[in-house]
């Protein structure tokens, strides 16, 4: 069963891309078969080439275009004089990452049977570590997309932004996001020091976070409950957010709620299935979002109204850490006319992933399609605001940003 989601979220990501390193030889390394070897050769010593056994064959499920691949470890297999010490798993996983690495996706990944795990767990709503959404830069750099309320990588003053140089001493640079991510985990009550470096600072600073049991609360009541307008904050799209916006925005409409200011600033993705629920509280039956897949395919997903808060005045904040489903709803909300977006620019990632189970307990996650606003807008490369409101200084765009989606709904109501 392929599991469909909007972005790899969280330490992450939410959410956001992987990169895969592998080895591979050059074209220097590799002889015409009809160059004969002699003494002279520049060969690094004397050698002989191996002939295709009698007995060898290419299974027939082996496509055509992969029958060298598989001769390949045949030869290996039943020729290599170490072959006793292969470990074949890792020779699996190297194969695999070895395919996809000359795949013209950002974010396609081989995720093994650990990573895999902590990805699942992550969108269960708890896991133990430092509490923090992260991306890998196209530099190959890791970076903090923002670090989750309350956690402890807040707390140790982790911030969006940030760069993770290393983990307790050991480098970062050459591994892959998740990883860097099984590093950065562990136990709860352990410490754990990272060496960042912040936005804008050429030093990086040792900064000791003590590990927690992170629980996710993906729904945030910002406002004070009662208020005339309803500050809510959604921090990514897991299986039971949902549930908690739907129970939130229920209690303040009773309560005399008039507008509402949906918060998706730092929020990664998640889900696909509860952007859609959630884009069913404040639209009519209309288009949320278009996808393009393979053989130019084209898919449709219309909102099916829950008439929660169709009618209520509605603000929505984004930043430049907004991403995947926040882009949805955004897109979505802009089309219809719905909302005033009010921030940055968002983070720009255009394609829907889905992981791709496989038997050693691994999966593939790859692009399957490219997603677009109602109105045919590509989210990659990211969406404008309707109102641009952006700062060097981050609390205080933040402030600002919030500020005027209370004026605008003020102007609405009164």
């Amino acid at each position: 069963m392929l599991s469909k989601l909007i972005g790899r979220p969280i330490l992450h990501i939410t959410f956001c891309g992987i990169l895969i390193f592998i080895s591979a030889c050059s074209s220097a390394d590799v002889l015409p078969d009809n160059e004969l070897i002699n003494q002279n050769s520049s060969a690094p010593y004397p050698f002989e080439i191996i002939a295709p056994s009698s007995n060898s064959g290419t299974p027939r499920a082996v496509p055509n275009d992969f029958e060298s691949l598989w001769k390949a470890w045949e030869i290996l297999n039943s020729e290599h004089i170490d072959r006793d010490t292969f470990n074949t798993d890792e020779l699996q996983e190297a194969a695999i990452e070895g395919l996809i690495s000359s795949v013209p996706d950002p974010y396609i990944s081989y995720v093994d049977t650990v990573s895999y795990e902590i990805d699942k767990e992550d969108l269960s709503g708890e896991f133990q570590g430092i509490g923090a959404h992260v991306r890998m830069r196209e530099d190959g750099m890791v970076q903090i997309i923002s670090p989750i309320d309350g956690s402890p990588a807040e707390a140790a003053g982790i911030k969006a932004g940030d760069i993770v140089l290393s983990v307790n001493g050991t480098p970062l640079e050459g591994l892959s996001l998740l990883e860097a991510v099984t590093l950065i985990r562990g136990p709860e009550g352990t410490t754990v020091e990272l060496e960042i470096r912040h936005l804008g600072d050429l030093s990086p600073v040792i900064i000791p976070v003590t590990r927690g049991v992170i629980q996710l609360e993906s729904v945030i009541l910002r406002s004070d409950s009662g208020n005339e307008i309803t500050h809510v904050r959604i921090t990514q799209f897991n299986s039971n957010t949902p549930s908690k916006l739907e129970e939130i925005l229920e209690q303040e409409i009773k309560l005399g709620a008039k507008g509402i200011i949906l918060d998706l600033r730092r929020n990664p993705g998640g889900y696909l299935q509860q952007v859609f629920e959630i884009a069913d509280f404040f639209l009519e039956e209309d288009l949320i979002i278009l996808v393009e897949e393979r053989y130019n395919r084209e898919k449709i997903w219309k909102s099916r109204p829950r008439g929660i808060s169709k009618e209520l005045p509605l603000v929505v904040l984004v930043d430049r850490f907004s991403a995947s489903g926040s882009e949805i709803l955004m897109g979505a909300f802009q089309d219809h006319g719905r909302a005033t977006v009010i921030g940055e620019k968002s983070f720009g990632k255009g394609t829907v992933n889905q992981y791709a189970p496989l038997p050693n307990g691994g999966a593939l996650y790859m692009s399957i399609g490219r997603w677009y606003t109602p109105n045919k807008r590509p989210i990659e490369g990211g969406l404008e605001p309707d109102i641009v409101i952006s700062s060097n200084d981050e609390q205080q765009a933040a402030a600002d940003q919030l500020d005027k989606g209370y004026e605008i709904i003020n102007s609405l109501i009164n």
